[in-house]
């Protein structure tokens, strides 16, 4: 079983003249300039000749209230989850691409794991889109506020409910200091008039991106939610991130980047299962809700205020296989619905990874 989860991804023998930037889940090595350069012009990467390349790979690892979670028996990842999550996001990006939207920063997908991808200069918020009042969006609203990222609420809204509209509730990327009205702490809610006040500070290029960035995702979430309600499913909230890169021309350019519309980054619901009144999760947030039904104590993942404490009993504590074996199966289901064709799940991905990096790219 170890052999079909990557848990360890920041720790591969890349040729980098920079730290490996390592996230909860995916690890970017940036390239060197001769690497890059070789690369475009060996395997035509549609960009610039002195366009900056990274390798991003994807682990295994499973991330939820902000901890990283294990199970029993040596299970420190989910297995196929890394492979699902690139596989989706391809998807979607191809998807918008046809659209006619904005590219995304993948180059190519060399193998399921791995993808290499032009450098982009992010944009430092999360873009997050809601057609249903759940989750925080609830949990602000049951506490009695009706002004959410600056965005008026009505007040006969139920949990779970499909809202007329879809809201555009973005939130802080990192600790952003000194900027009026946006508290110094990571992850918290602004409004379009913080928007509009920093564009600069938040790396907008020009003031009237925040318009591009709202139709971008406005855009790209009704793409999703169409081909959703084409296999039974409902596309119920989630999160883009946007950065600029270097078009072939030498233009910088607005582009989707990370990850979008996949069962970590979204909710997605069965739609049979809500026409009968009952939410069934095709997301991590299945995962969350088993997780907060398993420890001792919810407040615990639910107190960010609690965060050291939470830390230190993720790092020790051991979940049933189960759970983790029951991501495996959401994730790969979901996704192999999206793609339509089973996803491949590697074998061995340390050491398909690897020779991928030492032969065939020559990056070892």
């Amino acid at each position: 079983m170890t052999a079909k989860f990557l848990e360890h991804n920041d720790d591969f023998s890349v040729a980098t003249n920079e730290p490996v930037h390592s996230g909860k889940v995916r690890s970017v090595y940036w390239l060197k300039p001769e690497d890059s350069r070789r690369l475009i012009e060996q395997r035509q990467y549609p960009v610039a000749p002195d366009a900056e390349l990274a390798v991003l790979i994807v682990s295994d690892r499973l991330s939820a209230f902000d901890c990283i979670w294990r199970a029993e028996g040596g299970l420190n990842g989910v297995p196929g989850k890394g492979a699902a999550l690139n596989a989706v996001s391809q998807e979607w990006f191809n998807a918008f691409a046809e659209a006619g939207l904005a590219r995304s920063h993948i180059l190519e997908a060399p193998h399921p794991l791995v993808w290499i991808v032009q450098r982009a200069k992010p944009v430092k918020i999360e873009a997050i889109a809601r057609q249903y009042i759940t989750g925080s969006l609830w949990r602000s609203y049951a506490g009695g506020e009706r002004v959410f990222c600056g965005i008026d609420l009505p007040n006969s809204l139920h949990e779970n409910q499909r809202l007329d509209n879809l809201l555009i509730t973005p939130s802080s990327k990192g600790v952003l200091k000194g900027l009026e009205g946006i508290s110094e702490v990571d992850d918290v809610n602004i409004t379009r008039a913080d928007l509009e006040r920093h564009w600069s500070s938040l790396g907008f290029e020009r003031p009237q991106d925040i318009d591009l960035y709202e139709r971008l995702l406005r855009e790209g979430f009704a793409v999703i939610a169409e081909r959703l309600t084409k296999i039974g499913q409902l596309f119920v909230d989630t999160k883009f991130e946007f950065g600029y890169a270097t078009s072939a021309a030498g233009t910088s350019e607005l582009i989707y980047m990370d990850e979008v519309g996949t069962p970590d980054s979204s909710r997605i619901w069965n739609a049979s299962a809500y026409a009968q009144g009952h939410v069934l999760e095709n997301s991590k947030e299945g995962f969350r809700q088993a997780l907060l039904d398993w420890v001792p104590d919810r407040n615990l993942l639910l107190d960010k205020k609690r965060m050291p404490e939470r830390e230190a009993f993720a790092g020790e504590a051991l979940l049933p296989q189960k759970m983790l074996l029951d991501v495996s199966a959401t994730y790969l289901g979901i996704a192999a619905q999206i793609i339509g064709s089973p996803i491949t799940v590697p074998e061995n991905p340390r050491e398909e990874i690897k020779e991928l990096l030492s032969v065939e790219l020559g990056l070892i």
